[in-house]
């Protein structure tokens, strides 16, 4: 269900000046994590005010979509997991550029030429597992067997820009492609709608295995959840949850400030508290796990990505239900 939660810096005791702005931001970040985001920016930045619309990335970008076809959207900054999606939007000439955006210490293999949109983390897809259930996989291709599949959740393309971005990575792999989602439901592997759906069904023990990005389960674990988490000897998809300007915001300095803080070492330690890999260089990962530069990420195609993300998504949805 899609939600709007208005927070300002209310959140952290301040009063505003009385030349404050309001920043508008469209996310797919959890709403808990938002908070202490929002929050955190405000001690830097009393005077800007943000309200928030946060929903899965599809619905977020539908909402965009429809607010664009309609004349205009009230969005200043996008924060979305799906870099595929930004793509569009830059070529759609929907996103503002900030060539003197912070960078350093960032992959430049991960930075938009054009400044147009910029990661802020690693977020990696794998497996969740109840650990109270069954023994821990090692595969993707462990999911395949029948006695796993009937006992395994994935979230859908059709609402999650990760799991867009790890099916449609999926089917680009010669040793996966369509064949592998099509066994996985013809043994019984089931959809449900975002990532936060194959979390609760895999606690709660309804399945034994889910397809999940992996601060959830790692979080999860953490707070005594009986989850745990396998990187998957195959290697791992992942997003890196760009942030963005909108071309149309009537507050550049605001919406400049938030992607510049989102890219500061307060922002990615943060994000590191909150369960993410950090992208900044010589930054350790989150207690429990594996070091960035010591997973195996399965590359993609991101022009045929952004080509096929709509045939993928019925064909997904043919499998699936929609």
């Amino acid at each position: 269900m899609t939600r709007i939660l208005m927070l300002s810096t209310a959140l952290t005791g301040l009063a505003l000046p009385a030349l404050a702005q309001t920043l508008t931001v469209y996310t797919s970040q959890p709403q808990e994590q938002m908070t202490e985001v929002i929050a955190a920016f405000n001690e830097d930045h009393p005077e800007i005010e943000v309200e928030l619309f946060r929903s899965g990335t599809t619905e977020v970008m539908a909402k965009l979509q429809a607010e664009f076809a309609a004349g205009e959207s009230p969005a200043d900054v996008l924060l979305i997991a799906d870099a595929v999606a930004m793509t569009q939007l830059k070529q759609d000439d929907r996103l503002m550029a900030h060539p003197d955006a912070p960078v350093e210490g960032i992959d430049p293999a991960l930075l938009d030429a054009e400044a147009m949109f910029f990661p802020t983390k690693l977020i990696t897809t794998g497996i969740v597992y109840n650990s109270s259930m069954v023994e821990a996989p090692t595969s993707w291709a462990d999911l395949a067997a029948p006695e796993a599949a009937a006992q395994t959740i994935m979230p859908s393309p059709l609402y999650s820009g990760a799991a867009a971005i790890h099916v449609g990575t999926m089917v680009q792999q010669p040793e996966f492609g369509w064949e592998y989602f099509e066994t996985l439901a013809e043994n019984g592997a089931v959809a449900g709608q975002g990532n936060g759906t194959v979390l609760e069904a895999v606690a709660r023990g309804e399945k034994a295995y889910g397809v999940l990005v992996e601060y959830m389960a790692m979080n999860a674990k953490a707070q005594g959840s009986p989850v745990d988490f396998v990187f998957p000897s195959e290697g791992v998809t992942a997003v890196t949850q760009p942030v963005a300007i909108l071309a149309g915001t009537d507050v550049p300095d605001a919406a400049k400030a938030f992607v510049d803080w989102q890219l500061g070492r307060a922002a990615q330690e943060q994000s590191v508290a909150q369960g993410y890999f950090p992208l900044v260089a010589g930054m350790a990962a989150p207690e429990g796990y594996p070091e960035a530069d010591s997973l195996s990420i399965i590359g993609a195609d991101n022009a045929a990505l952004l080509s096929d993300g709509e045939d993928v998504k019925m064909e997904f949805a043919d499998l699936y239900g929609g």
